[in-house]
C-alpha cells in the first residue's frame, strides 16, 4: 500500500504527484498541495490558521462532506507543518 501524503497546510489528501506543490525550480514539494504552495511560496502567505479553518469549512460544506470528516480535517490543522510552529500553549 502506498504512503498517503496530506498537505501540511490544508490537510488535503495528495494521492498523486500532480497534486504536489512546486518549488521555484519546478521540482515537486510533497509537503504541500498545488493549491497552497506554488513556485516555492504559499499561494496565500498571510493566511491565518483561523482563516484556513473557515475556508476549509466552506469548501467541505459545498462538497457536502459528512460532519465527522469536516471535524477531523479542521482539528488536524494546528498539527500540520505550516501551522504547528504558530500554536502556543498557555
Amino acid at each position: 500500500m502506498a504512503n498517503k501524503h496530506f498537505c501540511q497546510s490544508c490537510s488535503m489528501s495528495m494521492d498523486s504527484p500532480e497534486l504536489f506543490g512546486t518549488e521555484k525550480d519546478g521540482s515537486k514539494n510533497s509537503d504541500y498541495c498545488k493549491y497552497c504552495y506554488m513556485n516555492g511560496e504559499f499561494t496565500n502567505p498571510g493566511l491565518t490558521l483561523e482563516e484556513m479553518k473557515e475556508h476549509m469549512m466552506k469548501l467541505m460544506d459545498k462538497d457536502k462532506l459528512p460532519d465527522d470528516i469536516v471535524e477531523v480535517a479542521i482539528n488536524r490543522l494546528p498539527y500540520l507543518k505550516r501551522w504547528s510552529k504558530k500554536v502556543t500553549l498557555l
